[in-house]
Order: structure tokens, then sequence, then C-alpha cells
């Protein structure tokens, strides 16, 4: 690694850069993982670990005559973090259960019918609350989705109470295929 003696202020950008990216990579394999897609998050360990060897072999070597080398890491250490949530988040992995408690209506109906038009399996179950009678919809979407559901529901019903959770596996039933 002589060439990282040479790079003089470049080595900076080499490691901020390459830091954020392994961090990024590392958040997207741990998410994949924990969703189920072992495979996949397995492939992303390879790249994941060479990219860790390089940029930290890269902040060892010298570190000692260069202090800021460490300074550099950490910082591209946070901003990867933020990245690779920001990431996560943007691509949706996986899926998620959606529970929404409406008061029982003619309104709850078409909600339902909407939903079902838009593609989104909905289980309808009757309840009591404490102001009267209740509709829970339970839905079980991919987390892409999740953003259009809850728009659909708070066009109909604006007070709704909407639980979002995630779910790692659903067996069974109906999906939708979008």
């Amino acid at each position: 690694m002589s060439f990282l003696q040479i790079m003089g202020p470049w080595i900076y950008l080499f490691i901020f850069f390459g830091k954020i990216f392994e961090v990024t990579v590392s958040t997207l394999r741990m998410v994949l993982i924990n969703r189920g897609e072992r495979l996949k998050g397995s492939f992303l360990a390879f790249f994941d670990i060479l990219l860790w060897l390089i940029i930290t072999g890269t902040v060892l070597t010298g570190f000692q005559e260069d202090p800021m080398r460490i300074v550099v890491f950490a910082l591209a250490f946070a901003v990867g973090n933020y990245l690779g949530s920001y990431a996560e988040e943007k691509l949706a992995f996986g899926l998620s259960s959606v529970e929404v408690i409406v008061e029982e209506s003619e309104m709850t109906s078409q909600l339902v019918a909407t939903l079902r038009q838009e593609d989104f399996a909905v289980t309808l179950i009757r309840g009591s609350g404490r102001d009267g009678d209740r509709a829970v919809l339970l839905l079980h979407v991919k987390r892409k989705n999740i953003k259009k559901v809850i728009s659909i529901i708070n066009r109909a019903h604006p007070g709704a109470c909407i639980v979002v959770k995630d779910a790692k596996t659903v067996s069974g039933g109906y999906f939708s295929r979008r």
C-alpha cells in the first residue's frame, strides 16, 4: 500500500468517501439479513468486509504521523450511518403490517372497497371502543406502499388510528404483486 503514502491530501478523500460507502453497504447488509434476505445480505457482506479492511488499513497505516485520518474516518462513519439509513428507507425492503382503527360507518365500507380496488388485501374486524363501535382494518403491504395506504386511509378517515409494524414473514392469504 505504498501508493497510499504518495496520495498526499487525496488520502483524506479516499478515507472519507470509502468509509461512507462501506458503512452504507454495511447498513443495507444488516437490514437485508434482518428481513430474511440472507443470500443478498451475505453477498453484500463480502464487499462490506473488503471495503472495511481497505479503508481501516489505510487509516491504521500512518495514523500516528497523521491523526487527521482518524477524524476523517470517524466523521465518514457518522455520515455513512445517516446515508445508509436514508438509502434503506428509500429502497423500502420487506413487508409491514398496517392496523387501522376507525369509527364504524358507511365510510368504512367505502374505505375497504377503495383499498381493495387499489389491490391491497384488507381484513375487516368489528370491535367496540370507548366511544362506540369501531372497525379494525388489517393489511400486510410491501414497505414501499405504506405511504400510499396511509394516504388513502387519511382521505377517508382523517382521524384514523394507524399503527405500522415491521413484518418479517407473511404466509398465506392474498398479497398484491405490486
